[in-house]
């Protein structure tokens, strides 16, 4: 998978300045608060605009100011984990995963759902109510949702934020885990070293501007 993302934009006093290209399959993305990481995924999933810039991943153009092209957010294949998890509440985990599987783009044969519900370790949460589970369960939920839909690559924005260091290390792991046993690719961002240096080696750094 190859990533190439060049992106300019100004959200407020924030001034987003992207120049980054990467073969590898796993990338971080690191920085201190208010720099636009989140700002970043919104990008490449299509939720912002950006004001100039392209965004090519795994050779498919999905944004190109220049030549006028962007990609419907339904059609670019991200599956997102928003650092709220945003799970349905009048749903229970099991009607959340089959969310999930309803947004898979046509043509795509869905994943192995029970080797996701097992390198996640939710079975035993599949009849419960959002409102019922941990921090860390709701993290785990949030992830098996996203990868139910067939995602050509994963955004997964600080999802362990707010979690204690035990429960974080173990989430942490399965995120290893599932990028190992589904092959998707992934942009994680994280404004700790230790996780970002645990999934990759290639670590987009931004700064203040």
């Amino acid at each position: 998978m190859s990533f190439e993302i060049v992106l300019n934009h100004t959200v407020g006093d924030c001034r987003l300045s992207v120049d980054f290209a990467s073969q590898v399959p796993r990338i971080a993305v690191t920085g201190p608060s208010g720099v636009g990481k989140t700002t970043l995924l919104n990008c490449i999933a299509g939720l912002i605009t950006p004001e100039t810039g392209k965004i090519v991943i795994g050779g498919r153009v999905l944004f190109d100011s220049t030549e006028r092209i962007s990609i419907r957010v339904e059609q670019r294949g991200a599956g997102y984990v928003f650092q709220d998890a945003r799970l349905f509440n009048h749903l229970r985990v099991a009607a959340n995963l089959a969310y999930g599987e309803r947004l898979r783009q046509a043509g795509h044969s869905g994943v192995d759902r029970e080797r996701i519900i097992e390198t996640l370790g939710i079975g035993s949460l599949l009849d419960r109510w959002p409102a019922s589970l941990s921090g860390g369960e709701i993290r785990r939920v949030a992830i098996a949702r996203a990868v139910f839909a067939h995602p050509r690559f994963l955004l997964l924005d600080e999802p362990l934020s707010s979690l204690d260091q035990e429960r974080a290390a173990e989430i942490l792991t399965m995120i290893e885990h599932l990028g190992t046993a589904i092959g998707i690719p992934m942009i994680y961002v994280s404004h700790q070293p230790e996780e970002t240096a645990r999934l990759t080696d290639t670590i987009l750094q931004l700064a203040p501007r």
